[in-house]
């Protein structure tokens, strides 16, 4: 009986690497990145304290680039020249969370639009005045935020607490506005500062008026940009719409992996920020 023939069917060659295509298909990846970056969507990164209660240090969110239209700052790149208007575009809604770009830096600054073209704004006695009448305002129970890293309130002692467990927290005198469409969002009031009482300021046509949540916190419209505020926000100057946050850290995170569960902040997860 003859043997069975050895199977000599021949492997197929591995494909030599070749660089031009690795090259390319990493370019392929690069452009797909930067187009969601620049069109649909981007993280983003609360660093200061200007949109509590709301938003707090160390919460990650989603904005979204689309809602508003494009502008030549849409880009992830700084590729194009300055543009008037915007591809596509609409104003936000009062009441919207935006992250816009800084006319007096260039960095990207997150506040809450207020004043739309042809709204007049103004603040009496740390109360929101709005095309001439005061925003609807109620106190509410206070913000209480746990002392951390990312948050702690030693310079204003007077609204440091310690809970029943001994547990370190911040809680922070809140009033719950009602904008006229029903749009309701929770604002700090902490001490009386000089933007508090302002001179109404009617918004040209092509910008937006725009304010912190933290009011006594927070260099935004009331402030001139020649001393580091935002004043009236170009319409062109708008990144996009904050959506909802993804997490938060309380700062107490370092390089070891074995610190970041400690530092999560649970309860931060997917809160919506268009209520």
């Amino acid at each position: 009986m003859n043997a069975s023939a050895p199977d000599t069917a021949a492997k197929p060659a591995k494909e030599p690497f070749n660089l031009g295509r690795e090259l390319k298909q990493w370019a392929i990846l690069i452009l797909i990145v930067l187009g969601i970056h620049s069109f649909v969507a981007k993280p983003f990164f609360i660093p200061s304290e200007s949109m509590m209660a709301n938003l707090l240090v160390g919460d990650r969110l989603i904005v979204s680039k689309f809602p508003y239209g494009f502008s030549y700052l849409s880009p992830s790149l700084p590729i194009l020249p300055p543009i008037e208007g915007r591809l596509f575009g609409r104003y936000p809604d009062r009441g919207d969370i935006v992250v816009i770009k800084s006319p007096s830096d260039g960095a990207d600054w997150i506040k809450r639009v207020i004043g739309l073209p042809g709204d007049t704004v103004q603040m009496i006695d740390g109360r929101l005045h709005l095309n001439g009448k005061p925003v609807p305002a109620v106190r509410v129970a206070d913000t209480e935020i746990i002392v951390s890293p990312n948050t702690d309130c030693l310079n204003i002692p007077q609204f440091r607490a310690t809970r029943d467990d001994g547990t370190p927290v911040c809680r922070y005198p809140t009033w719950r506005e009602t904008l006229a469409d029903g749009r309701q969002y929770d604002t700090l009031d902490l001490a009386e500062t000089q933007n508090d009482n302002t001179q109404p300021i009617t918004v040209s046509d092509g910008f937006l008026f725009l304010m912190g949540d933290n009011r006594d916190n927070s260099a935004d419209s009331r402030v001139p940009p020649e001393i580091g505020g935002l004043g009236l926000v170009p319409y062109e100057n708008i990144v996009g719409r904050a959506e909802f946050t993804t997490f938060s850290l309380d700062g107490s995170q370092s390089l070891n992996p074995l610190s970041w569960p400690g530092a999560l902040r649970g309860e931060r997860a997917f809160i919506s920020l268009r209520k």
